[in-house]
C-alpha cells in the first residue's frame, strides 16, 4: 500500500427487512459479537487514518451498541442508496486521500484482501469483485471486448443476457477521495429504485479516463453479506469452520470440528482435547495437556496444564491452575481462583472464592465468598451461607480441614486449619484447630407415629 492517508468509510444504516427484526442488521452477531464489530475490526488492521460509519436504521442503538472511540459516526436519515449514503460521510473525509468502502453486513472480509485491493487504488478505481455460483442479486460486472471494467448494472436493472453473468461486485472499492468526491457531484437516481447507486461512478471512471481496476477474490464467503437469518446461520457456520481448521492445525484434538463454537479469543497449548458441543467465549487460554468434555461452556477463563473439564461444566471469569479435576456438572462462577490440583465435582458451584492446592469439593455444594485452603474436604450438600439480605460476608476455611457433608458455614465465619466439622452442622462461630466442632439437635424416636394417609375421594 502507498504512504498515502486512508479513509475507511463503512456503510451499516440498512434496515435488514428480510432479518424480521427490530435490532439493526449489523448489531446482529457473528461469533458473539456484533456484524459490524467483525467489519471495523478488519478496517482497523489497515491503520486508517480515519474510519467513518453511515448508521440509519435504529439510530443510536447501533453507535451505543459499538462505542469506539476511534470510529467517527454520521447519520443517513433517509436511506436513498449506497451512493447516498457515501455523500453522508464525505464532509469527515480528508481530499488528499485514498478512500475504502466497506460494508457492515460482510463480516468474514479479510485485511489481506483490502490491501491487494488498495494496492491499486492510488491513481485508479478499484474493485472488489467475485464469481458467483448464483449471481442472484448482485451488481454484474461489465467488461470491454479487452477485458476492461465498463460498469456494473444492478440485478433490477440488468437485461437477460447482462443476468447470465456470475463476476459481481462486492459492493466493496477504493479510489482516490478527491476524485469520488467529483463523481458523488454527478450521480443521479434514474433507476428503477429511485436511489443514488455508488456502483454509477464506475461509469463515470471509464469516461473521465480513469482506470478501473478489479481484484477478484477466490473466496465467496469473504464477501458475503448478511441479509436474512439463513445469512446469519450460513456465515456464522462458515466462521466456525474457519476457527476449528486454525485450531486443528495448531495440534488441537477436535472430536468433531463441526460441534465447535469459539465467540472470542481462543489460545491454546499442546495436546489439547476438544469434545463435542463446547462453546468458548470471551478470551479463554487453556495450557497444555487439558482435556474439555462435552458440551462444556467456558468464557473469559485460563485453564492451566494437565486440568480436566468434565461434560457439562461451566467456567465463567475463573483462573484455574494445574492439573485439576472439574465437573462434571460444575459450574466456576467470576472471580474463582483454583490452585493446583483440587477436585471439584459434579453440581458444584464457587463464586468469588480462593481454593487451595489439593482440596476437594465433590459433591453438591455451593462455596461463595469463601477463602478455602490446601488439602481441604468439603462434604456433600455444604454451604457457605455469605449473604444475610443485605450484605456478603466472607468464609474462611483453614488448610486440612474436613467439612462433613451438609454443612452450613454462617458467615462471617472461620474455619481454623485442621478442624473438623461433623455433618449436619450449623456453624456460626469460629471452630478452633484440630478439633472437632458440630452442632446437632438430639435423635428421637417417636414410637406409634404413623404417616398422613391420602383422603380417599
Amino acid at each position: 500500500m502507498s504512504n498515502h492517508k486512508l479513509n475507511v468509510v463503512i456503510l451499516a444504516a440498512g434496515k435488514g427487512t428480510r432479518m424480521h427484526s427490530d435490532l439493526p442488521k449489523v448489531l446482529h452477531e457473528v461469533a458473539g459479537r456484533p456484524i459490524l464489530s467483525h467489519v471495523i475490526a478488519c478496517a482497523e488492521q489497515l491503520d486508517p487514518d480515519r474510519t467513518v460509519t453511515v448508521y440509519g436504521f435504529g439510530g443510536e442503538k447501533v453507535r451505543e451498541a459499538i462505542a469506539r472511540p476511534d470510529i467517527e459516526w454520521v447519520r443517513q436519515a433517509e436511506q436513498l442508496g449506497t451512493g447516498h449514503a457515501v455523500q453522508q460521510a464525505m464532509p469527515l473525509l480528508d481530499t488528499d486521500s485514498i478512500t475504502l468502502v466497506l460494508l457492515g453486513d460482510v463480516p468474514l472480509l479479510k485485511a489481506q484482501t483490502c490491501r491487494s485491493l488498495l494496492k491499486h487504488a492510488e491513481k485508479h478505481l478499484a474493485l472488489l469483485t467475485v464469481e458467483k455460483q448464483d449471481p442472484t442479486g448482485y451488481g454484474r460486472i461489465l467488461r470491454s471486448y479487452d477485458g476492461r471494467v465498463q460498469a456494473i448494472v444492478e440485478q433490477k436493472d440488468a437485461s437477460d443476457e447482462q443476468r447470465q453473468i456470475r463476476e459481481v461486485n462486492t459492493g466493496i472499492m477504493a479510489m482516490p477521495t478527491a476524485r469520488l468526491t467529483q463523481w458523488l457531484s454527478r450521480l443521479r437516481n434514474e433507476n428503477n429504485q429511485a436511489e443514488y447507486y455508488l456502483t454509477d461512478i464506475i461509469a463515470m471512471a471509464v469516461e473521465d479516463g480513469v482506470g478501473v481496476v478489479s481484484e477478484q477474490t477466490r473466496d465467496e464467503w469473504e464477501v458475503a453479506g448478511i441479509n436474512s437469518k439463513r445469512d446469519l446461520a450460513d456465515v456464522e457456520r462458515q466462521f466456525q469452520k474457519a476457527e476449528a481448521a486454525r485450531l486443528l492445525q495448531a495440534g488441537v484434538t477436535l472430536r468433531d470440528p463441526d460441534r465447535l463454537d469459539v465467540r472470542g479469543h481462543l489460545t491454546t497449548g499442546r495436546d489439547v482435547t476438544i469434545d463435542v458441543g463446547c462453546i468458548f467465549e470471551g478470551t479463554v487460554d487453556i495450557g497444555d495437556d487439558v482435556n474439555v468434555g462435552a458440551y462444556c461452556i467456558i468464557r473469559n477463563a485460563a485453564l492451566g496444564n494437565g486440568t480436566i473439564v468434565a461434560p457439562y461444566s461451566h467456567i465463567d471469569g475463573a483462573s484455574v491452575g494445574d492439573r485439576n479435576r472439574i465437573g462434571p456438572y460444575a459450574r466456576l462462577r467470576p472471580g474463582t481462583e483454583l490452585s493446583a490440583e483440587a477436585h471439584i465435582g459434579n453440581f458444584v458451584e464457587i463464586k468469588n472464592s480462593q481454593v487451595g492446592i489439593g482440596s476437594k469439593i465433590n459433591h453438591l455444594s455451593y462455596v461463595g465468598d469463601s477463602t478455602v485452603g490446601r488439602d481441604v474436604n468439603i462434604g456433600a450438600g455444604t454451604i457457605t451461607c455469605n449473604y444475610d439480605g443485605v450484605n456478603k460476608h466472607r468464609t474462611i476455611i483453614g488448610d486440612r480441614a474436613f467439612i462433613g457433608s451438609d454443612t452450613q458455614l454462617v458467615a462471617p465465619v472461620t474455619v481454623e486449619a485442621g478442624a473438623t466439622i461433623g455433618a449436619g452442622s450449623t456453624i456460626t462461630r469460629n471452630a478452633p484447630p484440630d478439633a472437632l466442632t458440630l452442632s446437632r439437635g438430639k435423635q428421637i424416636t417417636i414410637a406409634g407415629w404413623k404417616r398422613p394417609e391420602k383422603k380417599k375421594g
